[in-house]
């Protein structure tokens, strides 16, 4: 499920619950502040977890990883062997996991430049992007809705008490994802991802002046060179406009307060019902302003207009395919941080930004100026080095706890 222990999402992003006795272990270990995947990006382990750009999402949990992939070892160990002692056949995910790593990064690229890029050529002949982020969400609740039917996971029961955990969470993670999809139909597919590049910049606020959880010097630092290259890009970007910068930094100030509302959003669901229910509210969420901002459109010459350039079935299954690389993408993404260690999951969440504004630059040939160009490599080359610092960071206080 999108998002498993991610990423909420475009970004991709909801949470998960940490079992009771590893609580308070781990919320004196996790703080905001490092790349993930965007949308991306929510659901974490047994822990609710913010989606994109947080460093509790990217670096959180070491030691709760270590301890998973010692039970991993030890329950492969066991079952390697019979009762007669013996030893059975090893999968191929066993015998190559390196392969298997690298093809969990390949698809987690893959997904995501390709849902940017299809996701972007929508607004060509549909451009009503509350509309069209409604369609993610319900892509992605339908396929929940079909694993729930066929017990893929058993649909776990929710209450009350759930429900008000999980809404401040659902309604944040539907904002930033709204506003990130106005954002993308607005300006540039690389130009808006360069302005998410500030996430890191808000979650190390919110860290330090909502949550009081000291941030030190060298993360402060090292975002530097993130707002200036961000300044830089947006001064000369040809296709700037205010509507696309204000969208994509209420986006980034969205996704950082849903992660200051997971923290408080406890629960033992599993990762894939937790997201599942995440984006069933964000669905209910987002669709009462996409009718009464685009629905009058919609209906006096939207959809009309639409037909009438690509036809029904295609729009139909533009956005079918669009929503199910948006849900895959974030699945993914989850996937392969449970694979690797939180360092390596921070760089390869840069490395995939990167991967998207390139592609984005080619596939729509799009013009950049060089100031632009050098705004953007400065703003990624930060975001690089707040993730690198921040990761090492948080393997280092694991050790000292481990010590």
């Amino acid at each position: 499920m999108a998002a498993a222990r991610t990423l909420l999402p475009v970004g991709g992003a909801a949470a998960v619950a940490v079992p009771r006795r590893l609580r308070s272990r781990e919320t004196s270990s996790t703080s905001l502040g490092g790349p993930v995947s965007d949308g991306a990006r929510l659901v974490r382990r047994m822990q609710l977890r913010p989606a994109p750009l947080l460093g509790s999402s990217t670096c959180a949990l070491p030691s709760l990883l270590g301890r998973r992939l010692i039970r991993t070892q030890a329950a492969s160990s066991s079952s390697s062997s019979d009762s007669t002692g013996e030893a059975k056949p090893v999968g191929f995910a066993e015998r190559y996991p390196a392969l298997v790593t690298g093809f969990f990064f390949f698809m987690w690229y893959f997904l995501n430049v390709i849902f940017n890029i299809l996701n972007k050529k929508i607004f060509d002949y549909f451009p009503y992007p509350y509309f069209v982020s409604v369609s993610h969400l319900l892509v992605g609740v339908l396929y929940c809705l079909v694993g729930w039917s066929f017990g893929l996971p058993k649909r776990a029961p929710i209450n009350s008490t759930v429900l008000k955990l999980l809404f401040p969470v659902a309604v944040c993670h539907a904002i930033g994802h709204v506003t990130s999809t106005v954002s993308f139909a607005a300006v540039a597919v690389s130009f808006a991802h360069t302005i998410k590049a500030l996430e890191p910049f808000f979650n190390a606020a919110a860290s330090q002046f909502i949550l009081g959880q000291q941030v030190p010097l060298t993360l402060w630092l090292s975002l530097a060179p993130v707002v200036i290259g961000v300044s830089m890009a947006s001064l000369t970007e040809l296709s700037f406009n205010w509507t696309g910068f204000v969208n994509a930094m209420i986006s980034n100030i969205s996704f950082t307060l849903r992660s200051v509302y997971s923290k408080k959003a406890m629960t033992d669901m599993d990762s894939t019902n937790l997201y599942a229910y995440i984006s069933i509210i964000a669905l209910l969420v987002c669709i009462p302003p996409a009718i009464i901002i685009e629905g009058p459109q919609l209906v006096q010459h939207g959809f009309k207009d639409a037909i009438a350039k690509v036809g029904l079935a295609k729009l139909v299954s533009n956005l079918l395919v669009v929503g199910l690389f948006y849900h895959l993408y974030n699945q993914v993404a989850t996937n392969t941080l449970e694979r690797v260690t939180p360092l390596t999951h921070a760089v390869g969440n840069v490395l995939k930004r990167v991967f998207v504004i390139g592609f984005s630059i080619i596939a729509f040939g799009n013009k950049i100026t060089t100031q632009t160009g050098i705004g953007t490599c400065i703003a990624i080359a930060g975001v690089a080095l707040y993730s690198y610092i921040k990761a090492k960071i948080e393997e280092e206080k694991t050790q000292m706890k481990s010590a």
